[in-house]
């Protein structure tokens, strides 16, 4: 008995229901590339190698160095005594260079200044520099000759020494320093204190705190004749000065209570700062600035 042929509506449903496109199991690996098969393994090196050639070093690679670059311009910039520094000798007048050092002076002796004590320190011990003037160590000299006026070649210049009057080792101006180099610096070819030096008439010495108090204890430097006084306010490379940097200012302080400060109440000798301080030490020297 010949089969019924089947409906032609159920063979063109079948037909319909047959997959067109890849199996399941290609269309499975296509989807999936780690599932794709493994190459040989000289092309697996060759594969890696490709692989690593976008991390080789490439121009973009040094812009992260930029911004450092940047950074250290801007810290430089930070330390131009325009920007954040004050000189004391030239923006300041002396009533008011003479409060910053009175204030710096309590400040390192953690005291205060009674009034009758204030009143024995007068203005005139604060010498004002020209303004216009820079205050390097090729411009010292001439600030030195203007604070001295007419005086200048007697005072700094003769080499004669005066009996009863001007004796071996008695400078008319003193320069304190941070650092003994600066001393050198500040006056080349050289004044270095030395004792061998003071057996003869001195008109200037430069020295730091520390050796200039260990002469005059020793007796080999006199500070009878002395005139003028010169802070050099010179920063550091953490600007630091004079007043600030650790110990060298216990030693300041120290030198100025135990033989300069009966004279510059006496009215014999006077005060000059030289170079910039930071705008931050004088705002906290006086507060009110």
């Amino acid at each position: 008995m010949t089969p019924a042929p089947e409906p032609t509506a159920a063979v063109a449903d079948r037909k319909r229901k047959k997959p067109h496109g890849p199996p399941k199991s290609l269309g499975k690996k296509l989807a999936n590339p780690s599932s794709a098969p493994v190459p040989a393994k000289g092309k697996k090196k060759k594969h890696k190698h490709k692989e690593k050639q976008p991390r080789q070093p490439t121009p973009h690679a040094k812009k992260p160095a930029e911004p450092d670059q940047s950074t250290a311009t801007a810290g430089a910039a930070g330390d131009d005594p325009a920007t954040g520094a004050v000189l004391l000798s030239a923006a300041m007048p002396p009533a008011r260079q003479l409060e910053f050092f009175l204030r710096s002076f309590e400040r390192a002796a953690k005291m205060r200044l009674s009034p009758l004590e204030l009143d024995s320190y007068s203005e005139g011990c604060l010498v004002r520099l020209a303004e216009e003037a820079n205050q390097d160590v090729e411009s010292f000299g001439d600030h030195v000759k203007g604070a001295f006026g007419a005086s200048w070649k007697e005072e700094l210049c003769d080499g004669n020494i005066v009996e009863g009057k001007i004796g071996v080792g008695s400078p008319a101006l003193l320069v304190i320093c941070s650092a003994a180099l600066r001393s050198l610096e500040l006056l080349s070819p050289g004044y270095p204190i030395t004792v061998a030096m003071l057996n003869a008439r001195v008109n200037i010495a430069c020295g730091t705190p520390s050796r200039i108090k260990k002469l005059i204890d020793m007796e080999a430097l006199s500070l009878s004749r002395l005139k003028l006084v010169v802070l050099d306010m010179q920063r550091d490379a953490k600007s630091f000065t004079l007043f600030t940097l650790p110990q060298v200012s216990n030693e300041f302080w120290d030198l100025y209570k135990g033989y300069l400060d009966s004279k510059i109440r006496g009215g014999e000798t006077r005060i000059c700062f030289y170079g910039a301080v930071p705008e931050k030490d004088v705002t906290k020297a006086i507060p009110h600035e």
